[in-house]
C-alpha cells in the first residue's frame, strides 16, 4: 500500500478521497493547501509515494505544486484532480514519468482506479 499526500482547499474533497483511499488501506495524510503540501514534502518527516493534488487552490496551485514536488523527489507519482479541463492540459507540461488526472466530479471507485494505475 502506498503513502499518499493529499492537497484540496475542499473539505468535502478531501473527506471524499481521504475516505476512499483509506477503505483501500493506503496512507493519506492530508494537507490543506498546495503551499501545506510543499511544507510536508519538504520536512521529510513522511515517505510519500503519490501526491494527490487539486489544481485550483490558492497561494500554490497544484501544478506549480507538483513541479516544486517533482523536484524534491523525481520518482514521485502524481494525480492531479480538476473541473476544468484546460487546467489539466497544463499538466503535460510536467516532467513526471508517473503522471495523471482526473476530473471532477469522481466517484470513491474512480479515484481508487486512478491511483491503482498510477502505481502500476
Amino acid at each position: 500500500m502506498a503513502t499518499i499526500l493529499l492537497a484540496d482547499d475542499d473539505a468535502a474533497v478531501r473527506d471524499l478521497v481521504r475516505r476512499a483511499l483509506t477503505s483501500d488501506g493506503h496512507t493519506v495524510h492530508v494537507t490543506q493547501d498546495g503551499l501545506e503540501a510543499l511544507e510536508a514534502l519538504e520536512s521529510g518527516n513522511a515517505k510519500v509515494d503519490i501526491l494527490i493534488s487539486d489544481v485550483d487552490m490558492p497561494q500554490l496551485d497544484g501544478i506549480s505544486l507538483a513541479e516544486k514536488a517533482l523536484a524534491l523527489k523525481p520518482g514521485l507519482a502524481v494525480v492531479l484532480m480538476s473541473g476544468f479541463s484546460d487546467q489539466l492540459e497544463r499538466a503535460a507540461r510536467l516532467r513526471a514519468r508517473r503522471l495523471l488526472s482526473i476530473s471532477k466530479p469522481f466517484t470513491l471507485d474512480q479515484i481508487k482506479q486512478v491511483v491503482k494505475s498510477v502505481l502500476a
